[in-house]
């Protein structure tokens, strides 16, 4: 058999047996559909649990994952499920809500530090505009402003050039904070130091050592920032500016 026809073969059977592995994932997401309708939790969330071991992750699997475990009454594993749904398809109405349902069952609450306007400003617009959405616009009117900057030197009607000119600084103008914010998100999303604790109780050392300081107390369903990591420990940072340290298994990076 010769090398092309080998190649396609290859593809052949890589195709055949991807859509076999999507097929079965999509039966046991249904099978585990059925078992939240007829109240089995456990059983539902086991399946997309088993979906999710696979690398199959979506927004709506993580979202069902969450509820699942909400109706089981475990809070950490069903904002973690939330949080990892939200970070996929961010500003979805259903998913936020869910996750501010079952915030309140933390024990915590923890008044974060103000940001400047200009940041939470970024922030806001960040959970509404999808990063895919963001990119289209930015090279969108990268192509407008090139395109009209084109046309400027190749046409000579006064009319023309001087809508011409107003659509190029209009582009320019826009790229500014669309341009900002695509930086922001594409720094979002490659910075994955968001974590979810765990652990029902957690005791937070001055530095990474069994014998240090302890310094306060966290509970299971407190988001927090991971900052540093030496042996077993990770270095924790609240949204309040609180800092610490804690066991890594005491907590689930997002």
């Amino acid at each position: 058999m010769k090398a092309r026809q080998l190649t396609i073969l290859f593809f052949a059977l890589g195709a055949l047996s991807y859509s076999a592995m999507a097929q079965a994932a999509i039966d046991v997401f249904e099978r585990g559909n059925v078992f939240y309708r007829e109240g089995k939790f456990e059983q539902a969330a086991g399946a997309y649990e088993a979906i999710l071991k696979q690398g199959l992750a979506s927004p709506a699997m993580y979202f069902n994952l969450g509820n699942s475990y909400y109706r089981l009454g475990r809070t950490a594993p069903a904002i973690l499920a939330y949080e990892r749904a939200l970070r996929l398809r961010p500003g979805d109405p259903d998913i936020k809500h869910n996750l501010a349902l079952v915030s309140l069952k933390t024990v915590d609450r923890i008044e974060p530090l103000p940001e400047l306007f200009f940041i939470e400003w970024l922030h806001t617009v960040s959970s509404f505009v999808p990063l895919r959405t963001a990119v289209w616009l930015f090279a969108s009117g990268w192509l407008i402003m090139f395109c009209s900057l084109g046309a400027l030197y190749l046409l000579a009607n006064q009319n023309a050039l001087r809508l011409l000119r107003i659509l190029t600084i209009t582009a320019f103008v826009a790229l500014i904070p669309i341009g900002v914010l695509l930086a922001t998100q594409v720094a979002d999303s490659r910075i994955r130091n968001d974590a979810i604790v765990t652990a029902s109780v957690s005791t937070v050392k001055t530095s990474p050592d069994a014998q240090s300081l302890d310094a306060f107390v966290i509970h299971e369903g407190l988001k927090v920032t991971l900052s540093d990591s030496v042996g077993e420990w990770v270095k924790i940072v609240l949204a309040d500016g609180k800092v610490g340290w804690i066991r890594s298994q005491d907590c689930e990076r997002i």
